[in-house]
C-alpha cells in the first residue's frame, strides 16, 4: 500500500471502483484497505462504490463464507448472521454494514443463542436426542470458536466502526 492514499491516480482510484463494482474484492481485509483509501480521499465519488461493495459482501454470502473459513470445526451459523442482518435492516443503517451485522451479533448476544439451537438438533447428532449434557458441551464449543471469529473480525475496525 502506498505511505498517503491521498497521492491515488485518478487512474487508480477508478481502477478501485470498478473492481468494487465487479466484486472482484470480496475479503474483509481487503474491503477495508479501500475503505481507509477512500477515506482518506474524502472522495463524494467513491462512497456509493464501497456502500455498494459492502451491501454484496454481507447479503451473497462473502461475509458467512469467511466466518466460515474461520470456524472450520463448528461452521458459523448462517441463521445467526440472518437474525443480525434482519435486526440491521430493521433499525438506521447508516456507517458500514459488515461492522453494523457484527456488531448486532455481539451486542445481542446471538452466539450463545445460535449455538444452542444447532447443539440441539438430531442432526448434529446422527438423527438421535441429544441429551442436555451433550447439547451444553456442543453449545460451549460453538460458542467459543464462532465469538473467537467475530472477534478476530471485529478487530478491523476501531470501537466506533472506523
Amino acid at each position: 500500500m502506498m505511505s498517503d492514499p491521498r497521492n491515488l491516480s485518478a487512474t487508480n482510484k477508478a481502477l478501485l471502483v470498478r473492481s468494487l463494482n465487479a466484486h472482484s474484492i470480496n475479503t474483509l481485509p481487503e474491503l477495508r484497505r479501500i475503505e481507509r483509501i477512500f477515506a482518506a480521499l474524502n472522495a463524494p465519488d467513491t462512497k456509493q462504490p464501497m456502500k455498494a461493495a459492502w451491501v454484496y459482501y454481507v447479503n451473497y454470502h462473502n461475509l458467512l463464507n469467511e466466518l466460515r473459513g474461520m470456524t472450520r470445526q463448528y461452521p458459523f451459523s448462517s441463521e445467526c448472521l440472518d437474525d443480525a442482518k434482519r435486526r440491521v435492516a430493521g433499525g438506521t443503517t447508516q456507517g458500514n454494514l459488515c461492522w453494523q451485522v457484527l456488531m448486532k451479533v455481539k451486542e445481542a448476544n446471538l452466539i450463545p443463542h445460535y449455538a444452542r439451537l444447532l447443539a440441539a438438533k438430531p442432526a448434529m447428532w446422527g438423527g438421535r436426542a441429544p441429551s442436555s449434557t451433550e447439547i451444553e458441551k456442543l453449545a460451549a464449543a460453538c460458542t467459543t470458536e464462532w465469538t473467537r471469529a467475530l472477534g478476530t473480525l471485529l478487530r478491523h475496525w476501531d470501537a466506533n466502526g472506523q
